[in-house]
C-alpha cells in the first residue's frame, strides 16, 4: 500500500511539474564537489603537468608540461578523446609553430575551439612574459603562427594566464603591472565586437584582488563566475582555488569564496578550469596520490538538490523549488549547471528531476554528533572523527531525544568540547541542532577563539529567550541577528544558523525566522574548537540547562 501511495504522489508531482513548465513564460542552489581523481598516467607523468583547459565539446584537453619530447623547458600539449566517456589518448606536443626553446604555458581554448591563448617569454614580446594567440579556420586545420596581443595588453612587466569569455569579448589575465593591489593581480580587457581592438586593461579591484598573489583566472561559460588561484591568508594550503560571482555580466564581482575541501587541501591547488556543461572542475595539484611534481586532477560538480539535507530528494525538496518558481531565489537555482541563471525555471527542474526519489549521500557534511551514546565521556562524530569530550557530568538519555537519544546538560558546568571543525571566514556553512529547555542567555553552540576571534553561533537572548546568533563580519555596524522565536519554552525545537557567503539566516522548526537584508563581508575568522552547550569562554551564565541532540554542521548553505 505504501509503495502504491508513493507512486500516486510521484504521478501527481510529475503532473504538477508539467503544469509549471506550461505556465512558465519563457540564484543558484549550492553545489559541492565529489572526490577529486587524478587524470592518470595517460596524462600525468613524473614531470610537471599544469594549467589544463578543456574544449567546449569536452574532447580536447590543453595543458602545459615540462616532460621530455618538447621544444623547450615548458611546452603546450593536447590530449584528445573520441567521446566524453572515453579515455584520453596520448598527449601530443603542439609543435614548433607554437612551442619554442623558451617557455610556453597557461593555455586557454576559446568556446569555438578556433583560438588558443597562451603565455610565452620567447623573443619579440613587450615584457618578460606576454600573452599570445594562435588561430585556425576549422578544428581540422593546424594552428597558425602565434600573434602577440599587442602593447595594449602586454607591457614591460609580466602578463600571462589568459581566459577568454564564451562570446570572445572579455579577456581575463594576470599581471605584475602598476596599479594593482598586490604583486600579482587579476585584470580584464574588453572589446565591443570580435573585429575590434582590445580596450585598456582594468584591474578587478580590491574586492577580488588581495595584497597576496591572485592569478590563473578561469571565466565560466555563462560569464557569471570567475575561478582563480590565490595564496591569500585563510586558506587550506599554500595556494587555493577561489570563486567570485556576479548576478549579471554588467554587475560588479562579489567577495571571493574559498572552494574548500575536497578541492583545496594542505597541498598546492590551483589552475582551475570548469567544463562547458558545468559538471567538472579541472585543476592542478601536488597532493599525494599523483605521478609527478604537479598533476592534473578533476572533480565532479554535484548540485545540491537535497535542500533539507535528509538524504533523499523528494516532495519536501520539490515543494521549495515550486515555492520560488519564476523567482530569483539562489537557494534552489541550480540550472544550468552548476550555478544557475538567476531564475527558478525548467532548467532547474531538469537538474532536480535527475535525482528525484533517489537517495543521495550527505552532501557537505563536515561533522555530525548524533548524541545517541548510552555511556562514556566521548560524543562521537560520525562524519570526520571530530569527536567531542564531555566536560562536567552530562547524562546520556538513550531514549529521551528528538532523534533517538540526547545529552542532558545541567546548566552549571556541563558541556561538550570538540576540536576545530571549520572557519566561518572560509565560506558558506550551516549548523543545526535539536534543543529542549534552556534559559535566558544560555548557549547552544559557540566557537573558541583559537588564533582568531570566536563567536556564539546559536543561543537564547538574555531578555526573552529568542533564538539569535552573534556571528558577524567584524564591522562595528553589524549587529547580532535576533529572531522572534522563543526557544526556552521547554519544548523540542530544531534551531539553526546558515551563512550563505553574504547573509546570515536563522531557522527554527524548519522555518526561516530572520535574515540579513543586506550583504555582509566575510565573517570573522576563527580556528578554535566548538563548545556544545556553553559559551566560548565558559561564562557561568552561558551553560545550557536542558537537552541537546543531533548536532549537524555542513560546509554549504542548506535549508532544513
Amino acid at each position: 500500500m505504501k509503495r502504491f501511495n508513493d507512486w500516486k504522489i510521484t504521478l501527481l508531482l510529475l503532473a504538477f511539474m508539467v503544469a509549471l513548465m506550461l505556465s512558465a513564460g519563457s540564484a543558484n542552489a549550492g553545489f559541492t564537489f565529489g572526490t577529486p581523481t587524478n587524470l592518470g598516467p595517460g596524462i600525468n607523468t613524473t614531470y610537471g603537468e599544469e594549467g589544463s583547459s578543456i574544449s567546449a565539446d569536452g574532447l580536447s584537453l590543453y595543458f602545459q608540461s615540462d616532460r621530455p619530447g618538447g621544444q623547450g623547458s615548458w611546452d603546450l600539449w593536447v590530449a584528445r578523446r573520441p567521446t566524453i566517456d572515453a579515455e584520453w589518448g596520448p598527449p601530443e606536443n603542439l609543435g614548433p609553430t607554437l612551442n619554442t626553446p623558451s617557455i610556453e604555458g597557461s593555455p586557454f581554448i576559446s568556446a569555438d575551439d578556433l583560438s588558443l591563448y597562451f603565455a610565452s617569454n620567447h623573443p619579440g614580446g613587450f615584457g618578460g612574459f606576454d600573452l599570445w594567440v594562435t588561430t585556425r579556420a576549422t578544428k581540422a586545420d593546424k594552428w597558425g603562427i602565434p600573434v602577440n596581443l599587442s602593447g595594449i595588453i602586454n607591457g614591460p612587466s609580466e602578463d600571462y594566464d589568459a581566459s577568454i569569455s564564451s562570446d570572445g569579448l572579455s579577456l581575463y589575465f594576470v599581471s605584475y603591472r602598476a596599479g594593482g593591489h598586490g604583486s600579482l593581480d587579476l585584470w580584464v580587457t574588453n572589446r565591443a565586437t570580435l573585429s575590434d581592438l582590445w580596450g585598456p586593461p582594468v584591474n578587478l579591484g580590491s574586492i577580488v584582488n588581495s595584497s597576496s598573489l591572485d592569478y590563473w583566472p578561469s571565466i565560466s561559460p555563462d560569464g557569471l563566475s570567475l575561478f582563480f588561484t590565490s595564496n591569500r591568508s585563510g586558506g587550506y594550503g599554500p595556494d587555493d582555488v577561489y570563486m567570485t560571482r556576479r548576478a549579471t555580466v554588467s554587475d560588479p564581482w562579489g567577495l571571493p569564496v574559498n572552494l574548500g575541501p575536497p578541492v583545496n587541501t594542505s597541498a598546492d591547488n590551483g589552475c582551475p578550469n570548469i567544463s562547458a556543461d558545468g559538471r567538472t572542475l579541472y585543476f592542478t595539484s601536488d597532493r599525494p596520490g599523483g605521478y609527478g611534481n604537479s598533476d592534473i586532477w578533476q572533480a565532479p560538480i554535484i548540485p545540491v538538490v537535497d535542500f533539507n539535507g535528509d538524504g533523499i530528494v523528494n516532495l519536501k525538496d520539490f515543494s521549495k523549488l515550486a515555492q520560488y518558481w519564476g523567482q530569483n531565489e539562489s537557494s534552489v537555482d541550480m540550472g544550468p549547471m552548476p550555478l544557475g541563471d538567476g531564475r527558478v525555471d525548467i532548467q532547474d527542474l531538469a537538474v532536480f528531476a535527475e535525482y528525484w526519489l533517489n537517495g543521495v549521500p550527505p552532501v557537505g557534511f563536515v561533522a555530525y554528533w548524533k548524541l545517541d551514546e548510552t555511556e562514556g565521556s566521548i560524543a562521537h562524530d560520525s562524519i570526520s572523527n571530530k569527536n567531542g569530550n564531555l566536560n562536567g557530568n552530562p547524562i546520556w538519555q538513550p531514549t529521551g531525544g528528538a532523534v533517538l537519544g540526547a545529552l542532558q546538560l545541567d546548566g552549571t558546568d556541563d558541556y561538550v568540547s570538540t576540536p576545530f571543525v571549520l572557519n566561518p571566514n572560509i565560506g558558506a556553512f550551516s549548523v543545526f541542532a535539536w534543543i529542549k529547555g534552556g534559559a535566558l542567555g544560555e548557549v547552544v553552540i559557540s566557537q573558541t577563539n583559537g588564533t582568531g576571534s570566536g563567536a556564539v553561533w546559536l543561543w537564547a537572548d538574555t531578555s526573552q529567550g529568542k533564538l539569535m546568533t552573534s556571528l558577524t563580519d567584524g564591522n562595528r555596524f553589524t549587529r547580532p541577528l535576533v529572531s522572534e522565536f522563543v526557544i526556552t519554552d521547554g519544548e523540542w525545537h530544531q534551531v539553526g544558523v546558515v551563512w550563505d557567503g553574504s547573509r546570515r539566516h536563522l531557522y527554527g522548526d524548519g522555518e526561516e525566522l530572520a535574515w540579513d537584508t543586506g550583504g555582509l563581508a566575510n565573517l570573522v575568522s576563527s580556528d578554535g574548537g566548538l563548545c556544545l552547550g556553553a559559551g566560548k569562554t565558559l561564562d557561568a551564565a552561558s551553560f545550557w540547562s536542558g537537552l541537546i541532540d543531533d548536532v549537524r554542521i555542513y560546509n554549504k548553505a542548506i535549508t532544513p
